[in-house]
């Protein structure tokens, strides 16, 4: 075991300037290692990385070796010290080495186990799939260290290993490529990983090394740093036992960054800085635990001018860009804001008559009265009420449609009352029921078992994706399979019963904890992160579930809905996947985040007073066009983000357009794509611009992603043309009307873009009108060219 002795001192000489950790180091048995970390002077006080820029050398090179990195390895007992030189000083490091002669034995899931994960073998994609490979099966990321060893020892016939020469053991002969394998080289022969796995081999494959203390917990040092483009920053991860000992595991974790555009890791912990400005989370992993780097790459010399503040949130928006040197857009101008707000509250297009009224309208305050107009319009309730029910999986097939129309039914009538968010998630939590009665009870159709209510709604509604620990612990997090089988036991209540109507309706029983799948033993239902539940005088478990969820100090609730929303509308996620929040994926702007939380419980979840704070901040009125200064940046919105319209919003944006309705089957004529809640419903358009099928409370179903189908069919497709054909469309009535070709390129510019066009698009535009041209085909072809148009496909 290596201990390292004061890590967070230094060995500094007198002048103070190059400085190196630890102060000295212990390297405990063949297979230690101990990463040194150096410092140059701070540089505008900014400690830089000088762990690849010093020079290293072992006063006794047969005791201890370090290479160029700085990581020291044992060659023999006794005792040596490190030099360490540059131009800016020089230092020494005392290195004992202990345990050679008689090391002790190789504990397998202490020391196999980390080995294995870091070359890979037992990854998802490896041996660690639910099947296994080629008839080898190990637990994914070591879960199951007793499985595991198994595995190893006792499956296929004992021919895997081979203790009498271990170097020929299939193990090793395949994992370092020296017998074809079907996973290619995993490990390099002589390396420390290779040579723990062949002493184990020899010393009998035991699976109990004798009395060793678990793993508490890994520390990543530094934790924060600020590097400039193109800089390097070593990482050394400690290992922590539950005795207090520490040793140095750097070249036995796993790294991974968040944002390798920012700054990428490479598998010796070594972080390499891009040239874009922002941040990166790098995420380190060691047997089951987790640690965080987070590191800021500025754009140095930015003379940065605060742009004025609207509220709180523009105040730490501008915190976080002046710290980057990103330089924030201009404001969007009053066309692009009246369509983008338009767009994001009610997912439809502002007429013709509301744009020329609010491009005229010369008051201060235009923009706030807009958003307030917006959320008291009966579109509100018609678009959010589909987003919810693609996320609560209001599926026909699933839910039966009866099912399907009363929970939209539901769904519209909370929003259209703006029922505060956590009462309304109180009601999907504890809903009981007929299916097809006005409530959200069709959701326990969908799902019905404990255990996939329980990621669902945990993911949903508590931003936390805990599917992973359903068979091992969660990669990236703290969730094991006990915290998994904890929130499921609050939902082995429910109960569906078939009603003589022929639908179901679910109720509540008295519920019961679960067993562990994998020893049998009873898991005590309880929170994430929370005590064991107490339900005397309980009737439903449910409640206490949501009495905990809906709480002040809930530390999931608040935020996970406030990334959600701040997703929609700004078309990134202060944390990114919206619903993956966890220490080891922060926020992009985390003090941010904390306050949008904060803002929603202090509104009492009034999203319509959220949603209201959001769209009045500078910040969400910026334009998307970009500088040099922040035309890389895709995560601090310092610009206005481009998004794509959703396809049910895209089609009634052509419907509008064209003024030509779309028939939907079963359907009276006039209803908008907004309004259908039959998902199933056959629809091509809906089908290749990704409207989501309702099979996960992933946002991530709706697919937007630009496609050559996607063109194909608004260019070529006989329904577009058929609403641009229309005899009672926008296009015939302009070419019957009385107006100059201008004023009928100023209607289609203002009913398709919210503006008036500029001087290049009108003389584009009225280019087909010339030559005494059809009057009607020249409207047309002036309408298809804007409907084709990027600006008219995306809200920017």
């Amino acid at each position: 075991m290596v201990q390292a002795v004061a890590v967070l001192a230094f060995a500094i000489r007198a002048q103070a300037e190059i400085r190196v950790s630890p102060a000295a180091v212990v390297l405990e048995g063949p297979e230690s290692s101990q990463q040194l970390l150096a410092w140059s002077r701070p540089i505008d006080g900014r400690v830089r990385d000088a762990t690849r820029s010093v020079q290293y050398e072992a006063a006794d090179p047969r005791v201890a070796s370090v290479d160029a990195d700085g990581l020291v390895l044992p060659l023999s007992e006794g005792k040596t010290e490190i030099s360490i030189r540059s131009a800016e000083g020089a230092a020494r490091v005392p290195v004992e080495v202990i345990g050679m002669v008689r090391p002790k034995p190789i504990v397998f899931d202490l020391q196999v186990i980390p080995t294995l994960t870091k070359a890979g073998c037992n990854a998802g994609g490896c041996h660690g799939k639910a099947e296994g490979q080629n008839g080898f099966k190990l637990s994914v990321f070591g879960s199951n260290s007793h499985a595991d060893w198994d595995a190893l020892v006792k499956e296929g016939r004992g021919r895997r290993l081979f203790p009498a020469a271990p170097e020929r053991s299939l193990l090793l002969v395949k994992a370092t490529a020296e017998m074809p394998h079907g996973g290619g080289q995993r490990i390099d022969a002589g390396s420390l990983g290779y040579r723990r796995l062949r002493r184990w081999i020899a010393e009998g494959a035991r699976f109990d090394g004798g009395g060793a203390s678990p793993i508490a917990g890994i520390e990543v040092e530094p934790a924060q740093q600020i590097l400039l483009a193109g800089e390097t920053q070593q990482l050394r991860v400690t290992a922590v036992d539950a005795a207090g000992a520490r040793r140095c595991v750097t070249v036995e974790a796993d790294y991974e960054s968040n944002a390798a555009t920012i700054a990428d890791v490479t598998r010796r912990g070594l972080i390499q800085a891009a040239e874009i400005p922002g941040e990166a989370a790098i995420l380190v992993r060691y047997l089951g635990h987790v640690a965080v780097c987070r590191v800021t790459i500025p754009r140095p010399g930015v003379q940065f001018v605060r742009p004025p503040e609207a509220n709180f949130i523009d105040r730490l928006a501008w915190d976080k860009l002046q710290r980057l040197g990103i330089k924030p857009s201009d404001l969007a101008g009053d066309a692009v804001f009246l369509r983008r707000a338009h767009l994001d509250v009610i997912g439809t297009l502002p007429s013709v008559e509301e744009a020329r009224e609010f491009l005229a309208d010369a008051s201060a305050d235009k923009r706030a009265r807009l958003i307030d107009r917006l959320l008291a319009r009966d579109e509100y309730a018609d678009y959010w009420a589909m987003r919810f029910s693609d996320l609560l999986r209001v599926d026909r097939d699933r839910v039966t449609a009866p099912g399907a129309i009363a929970t939209t039914r539901w769904l519209h009538r909370q929003f259209a009352e703006n029922r505060s968010f956590d009462e309304f998630a109180r009601q999907v939590v504890t809903a009981q029921g007929s299916v097809a009665g006005d409530g959200p009870a069709a959701f326990y159709r969908v799902l019905d078992t404990p255990d996939a209510l329980a990621r669902s709604i945990s993911q949903l509604f508590l931003g936390v994706r805990i599917e992973c620990a359903q068979c091992h612990h969660h990669p990236s997090e703290r969730w094991g399979q006990d915290d998994y089988y904890a929130l499921a036991g609050f939902f082995t209540g429910v109960t569906r019963k078939n009603l003589p109507t022929g639908q179901m309706a679910i109720f509540s029983r008295v519920g019961s904890d679960l067993p562990h799948p994998r020893d049998g033993r009873i898991v005590a239902a309880r929170a994430l992160g929370a005590a064991p539940a107490e339900f005397s005088n309980v009737p439903d478990r449910r409640t206490v579930l949501a009495d905990w969820m809906t709480a002040p100090d809930n530390p999931f609730f608040a935020a996970a809905i406030s990334n959600r929303l701040w997703a929609h509308y700004f078309g990134r996620g202060l944390v990114e996947p919206i619903d993956d929040l966890r220490a080891t994926n922060p926020a992009t702007n985390e003090p941010l985040l904390s306050a949008l939380a904060d803002h929603l419980r202090e509104v009492r979840f009034d999203l319509k007073a959220f949603t209201r704070t959001l769209m009045n901040s500078r910040l969400y009125q910026l334009s998307s066009q970009s500088d040099e200064s922040n035309a890389s940046d895709e995560q601090n919105f310092s610009h206005a983000a481009w998004k794509a319209l959703p396809a049910e919003v895209l089609l009634d944006a052509i419907v509008e357009v064209a003024q030509s309705p779309e028939k939907f089957d079963g359907w009276p004529l006039g209803y908008r794509a907004i309004q259908i809640w039959d998902n199933r419903m056959p629809s091509y358009f809906f089908q290749i611009f990704g409207r989501p099928v309702r099979a996960s409370v992933c946002e991530c179903e709706r697919s937007n992603e630009p496609s050559i189908s996607q063109a194909l069919h608004l260019m070529n497709s006989p329904e577009i043309s058929a609403k641009l054909r229309d005899r009672r469309g926008r296009v015939r009535r302009l070419a019957d009307s009385a107006l100059t070709p201008s004023e009928i390129v100023d209607e289609l510019c203002l009913a398709a873009l919210s503006r008036f066009p500029d001087d290049r698009e009108r003389t584009v535009l009225l280019s087909a009108f010339d030559n005494g041209a059809d009057r009607r085909a020249a409207v047309e072809d002036a309408l298809w060219t804007l409907v084709n148009s990027k600006e008219f496909l995306y809200n920017h």
